[in-house]
């Protein structure tokens, strides 16, 4: 029988404990989330700063109609764009859908031609995002994957390259382990051997920085900046910051941009209205930075081996996915919303609970879940 092969794969997961499934949720916020009817503490959501909490009220249209070089292209998108610019340091920004979608199109119109391929080459943080590996997967450049982290190896892989043009891709955040990019020393590195930089700081973006900004706080100013709204902007979209060349090459190459539906009005409308508020959250950021070192320091006091972490991202690696499961069920039981990380969005034996933190959360919520994180390892 054709296509046999899909009832063999979903097998083969659920034999490993690695099917996913969805979860229809109810109501939801940064601190509490509600499932099948039963409420729990949230601690698996992006929205760092609970700025997703708060309504709003629009005038935008819901439908931008066409692509962005039809007739998608509006005011509204233009006046955003500027913004993100001016708050940013940067000449040009593009709007696309999601940060899956900005990585993977900026990768692939670079080097998408085979001859700029041939005499081109990516360095890729080992636990980059997947879709900044597919990026690279589906370009024409050649893929040289470096030790997380680890400068000393990044530099010999670059010291080895004869490419012409070399591309540097890290996240400012790690999303699944929530450690920092050394993102001066590459920029450095960078520098160095004359390649660029391109930073994927969707989990940066208003936790790190006096104002929010993310990783550029540093004094770093990556080639290619890509920021997504969708985290602590608590809303959807992305955006690539970049210089007016790189803006124009990217309008007549990146497929998903020239081909894409744009970004809606009334979503652009809300983006701009989030930025305003992550720009001003001075106070959720104290908070949540607060949060974070209780966290640490009372998980550091009850013998719980969480991952070296300042960000609101506290990973607890399990080894196995069974592992994993029967902590997030034990959890789930005790009144706590987690999810259960597993291969192939982790290492295999690196099956982990990923906790998140937000400015929403108590002393006690965190007492709550450390004390029953306690029990369930």
């Amino acid at each position: 029988m054709a296509f046999e092969f899909i009832d063999a794969a979903l097998q083969a997961r659920a034999a490993a404990s690695l099917l996913r499934h969805r979860q229809c949720v109810g109501k939801v916020s940064a601190r509490e989330i509600e499932v099948d009817g039963e409420a729990y503490l949230n601690f698996a959501s992006n929205d760092y700063l609970a700025l997703a909490d708060e309504t709003l009220s629009l005038t935008a249209q819901p439908g931008s109609r066409s692509s962005a070089l039809v007739t998608g292209f509006q005011s509204v998108h233009s006046a955003f764009e500027a913004q993100l610019c001016d708050a940013f340091g940067y000449d040009r920004a593009l709007l696309f859908a999601s940060g899956f979608a900005a990585n993977t199109s900026v990768i692939q119109a670079l080097f998408n031609d085979p001859a700029v391929g041939r005499e081109s080459e990516l360095f890729q943080d080992k636990l980059n995002h997947a879709s900044l590996l597919d990026g690279a997967l589906n370009s024409q450049a050649k893929l040289t994957r470096f030790n997380h982290n680890d400068i000393t190896h990044l530099r010999a892989r670059l010291e080895k390259s004869k490419a012409k043009n070399k591309l540097i891709v890290t996240e400012g955040v790690f999303s699944m382990d929530g450690d920092c990019a050394p993102l001066v020393d590459i920029a450095q590195l960078a520098k160095t051997h004359n390649a660029w930089l391109m930073v994927d700081d969707a989990h940066a973006l208003g936790v790190l920085g006096d104002n929010g900004l993310g990783s550029i706080d540093s004094g770093i100013k990556p080639e290619l900046l890509v920021i997504t709204f969708g985290k602590a902007m608590a809303c959807q979209g992305a955006a690539v910051l970049c210089s007016q060349r790189v803006q124009q090459y990217l309008l007549q190459f990146s497929r998903e941009y020239i081909y894409s539906t744009a970004m809606s009005p009334m979503l652009t409308e809300i983006a701009i209205k989030q930025f305003a508020k992550l720009r001003s959250a001075s106070l959720q950021r104290a908070v949540l930075k607060d949060n974070i070192a209780y966290f640490t320091q009372t998980a550091a006091q009850l013998g719980i081996p969480v991952l070296p972490s300042t960000t609101a991202i506290q990973p607890v690696v399990l080894g196995s996915a069974d592992n994993a499961l029967a902590a997030q069920q034990q959890l789930k039981a005790q009144g706590i919303w987690l999810t259960a990380i597993r291969p192939p969005t982790v290492p295999q034996n690196a099956a982990r609970l990923r906790i998140t933190l937000t400015a929403a959360h108590t002393s006690a919520d965190i007492d709550t879940l450390l004390n029953a994180l306690k029990e369930a390892i």
